[in-house]
């Protein structure tokens, strides 16, 4: 069957799933996997249960070239074809693992025989399936191996030139989800599977390798390292960083690694991690990943962070010296709950891991920092989400979003962590924090290091919530919350008491009233974020001089306060700023701050000109996917030409 009946045919099949769960919350997909529109993987035949790299990292070529040895758990026993995901994958040679070969002169002795392959017509966004040939067998474990090279444009590798780091020494780092693994490593891209791996990094002497595994923070800088992570994981979680960095301890399982020049400010920074890990432990269950370990990325990175586990890769935008945007720390910790534990199986699910985590975030954030300031950050997701609720379809507000024929990737907006996080908190409030606490922890428990869909938490939240405390939450409602567009209008919003100073000093100052010296001076970056969002999109000149002259918004450290700031001055064309604005789009990639200032630029014929000419400077910075998004906005197609 090709694979456009098989996708009709699994359209079919959620549609009547997402019927079924209207009338019973707890419906299940058919039995086997589910259908995974992004990948190419045949799942219902073979499974990759244990992966073993063995790989060279060549800056020079900027290419990574090496083996993958996969582990392959046959499903069907009549299969005769594995399908793997690449992209832009030099597939070099395939072998298979095989014993009881005659003239072997041990039963232990391992012969490596060849085994045809074909790749598959590329697909834009899935890559080319890799197809390989295996002899029928009544064995239930396989093993093959992959000689192949990475393409020096790999969507998911970033090289950056020793211009680009604060130590002037090159630097590699992946970014692998939500599809990107493919472009590095041949495997089953789905993150239904889940596997084991063993890492063997070879690399220039005097370069630190780290993983989403085991790190040894003593290991020599020899060029050689050996990395495990014996807990399985999704494809998207594997992770690679290779660069002049160092490590500094921050508690009995935390740390942190970094170029040296940020290293001892981000350790003070994120000094807070041990006390997270320990107030997440004592509401969710046990952290299950032995360390907590935090990799401080280059300014191009393009994420506020990366839950890859066992090591987070973080954005250095969070880097302020306050510890007020730690609330990304939270988030990505949050993951080591929720998606890395338990997860989504496609990314039709991603909810599970986005709501789940921006849930926590907040319980963490209360119980380390208090509950206003978690309060405030909820408050002002709450204006994010709202923001995006008014410009997307219908079909892209529900949790159980369809993605199919889009790339994953691209399918940004708040959705799935905001209108995630209030459902959470819904249920919270409807069923009481001490019921929905133990409900989560058996969540955790049940569905440990496991891949699920949202036909199966919502089966688990009927059996263990629902159905055991009747009267206080309806299917009906549930149903609205997963499968319906907008909030429910029994939604329960954040509220606080923090914005509202904030909101007289604005309103009185736009009437006329000038700023007082000591305005401001006992706030905390949320209010000034709210304070910026909360201004008209319409200021004079003069009005934006006096802010700037005040409050030195130009010049802010913080990134987040920096980034509302300069959408102000976009909207009113204010010269005084761009000077700064150009440095700002140079210096950092991470796409939620700097892909909105293009937007807004991009709306007048004079800052058409600066995004053009300020991209065309800063895109050899920009991770390959930021490039892409930021050149889809200042090169719509069309123009080309004309």
């Amino acid at each position: 069957m090709t694979r456009k009946a098989l996708a009709s045919l699994a359209a079919l099949t959620l549609t009547a799933a997402a019927s079924f769960a209207a009338e019973h919350i707890g419906g299940r997909l058919p039995p086997g996997p589910p259908f995974d529109y992004h990948s190419y993987a045949n799942v219902d035949q073979f499974r990759v249960t244990h992966l073993e790299l063995n790989l060279r990292v060549d800056f020079w070529r900027k290419t990574i070239a090496g083996v993958a040895a996969l582990e392959l758990k046959r499903v069907d026993p009549r299969a005769t074809q594995i399908v793997l995901d690449t992209k832009d994958l030099m597939i070099l040679e395939v072998t298979q693992k095989a014993t009881d070969v005659v003239g072997a002169t041990s039963k232990n002795e391992t012969f490596w025989v060849s085994r045809p392959f074909h790749l598959e017509k590329a697909d834009p966004i899935l890559g080319r399936a890799l197809v390989i040939e295996l002899p029928s067998s009544r064995s239930t474990t396989e093993i093959i191996k992959i000689a192949y090279e990475t393409l020096p444009d790999s969507q998911a590798l970033q090289w950056l030139t020793a211009k680009q780091t604060a130590r002037h020494k090159e630097f590699l780092y992946t970014q692998s989800e939500p599809i990107g693994t493919r472009t590095w490593i041949p495997l089953q891209d789905t993150p239904q599977v889940r596997a084991t791996y063993k890492a063997k990094i070879h690399t220039e002497r005097g370069m630190r390798a780290v993983m989403s595994a085991e790190n040894d923070p003593a290991a020599k800088q020899t060029g050689d390292y050996t990395f495990v992570m014996p807990q399985p994981i999704p494809s998207y979680l594997m992770a690679l960083a290779v660069g002049d960095i160092e490590f500094l301890a921050t508690g009995p399982r935390t740390g942190v690694y970094a170029e040296k020049s940020i290293l001892k400010a981000a350790a003070k920074e994120f000094a807070d991690t041990e006390s997270m890990i320990e107030a997440n432990e004592k509401m969710f269950g046990p952290y299950r990943w032995s360390r907590y370990d935090i990799l401080v990325m280059p300014p191009s990175f393009p994420q506020g962070g990366m839950e890859n586990p066992r090591l987070t890769f973080i954005t250095p935008t969070v880097v302020v010296g306050d510890k007020s945007l730690v609330s990304v720390t939270a988030h990505e910790l949050a993951h080591s709950w929720a998606g890395n534990l338990v997860g989504n199986a496609t990314w039709r699910d991603v909810w599970l891991n986005e709501g789940f985590s921006d849930y926590m975030e907040s319980r963490i954030t209360g119980a380390v920092y208090g509950e206003e300031r978690a309060s405030m950050e909820a408050l002002l997701g709450l204006k994010s989400l709202r923001a995006d609720l008014a410009k997307l379809k219908p079909s892209d507000q529900i949790l159980a979003i369809d993605l199919r024929d889009r790339d994953p990737g691209e399918v940004f907006s708040d959705v799935p962590y905001e209108k995630g996080r209030l459902f959470l908190n819904y249920l919270d409030t409807k069923f009481g924090r001490e019921r929905f606490d133990a409900f989560l922890r058996g969540y955790f428990d049940h569905f440990a290091f496991k891949s699920i869909t949202t036909e199966d938490f919502l089966e688990y939240l009927q059996e263990n919530l629902l159905d055991r405390f009747p009267g206080l939450v309806t299917g009906d409602q549930v149903h609205a919350w997963v499968f319906e567009p907008g909030l429910p209008a029994d939604a329960v919003l954040p509220v606080t008491s923090m914005f509202q100073p904030v909101d007289a000093v604005r309103d009185a100052w736009l009437n006329g009233k000038p700023l007082a010296k000591h305005v401001g001076l006992d706030w905390v970056a949320q209010q000034w974020l709210y304070f910026l969002g909360q201004m008209p999109a319409s200021l004079r000149t003069a009005q934006l001089a006096e802010l700037d002259k005040n409050f030195g918004f130009s010049k802010s450290p913080n990134a987040e306060i920096a980034h509302s700031w300069f959408k102000l001055a976009i909207a009113n064309e204010y010269q005084p700023a761009y000077g700064r604005l150009e440095e700002y789009l140079t210096s950092i990639g991470r796409r939620k701050l700097i892909a909105p200032l293009y937007e807004a630029l991009m709306k007048s014929p004079p800052g058409v000109l600066v995004a053009k000419r300020v991209f065309a400077k800063a895109r050899a910075g920009y991770h390959p996917e930021t490039a892409k998004a930021i050149e889809a906005i200042v090169e719509p197609k069309g123009e080309v030409g004309e």
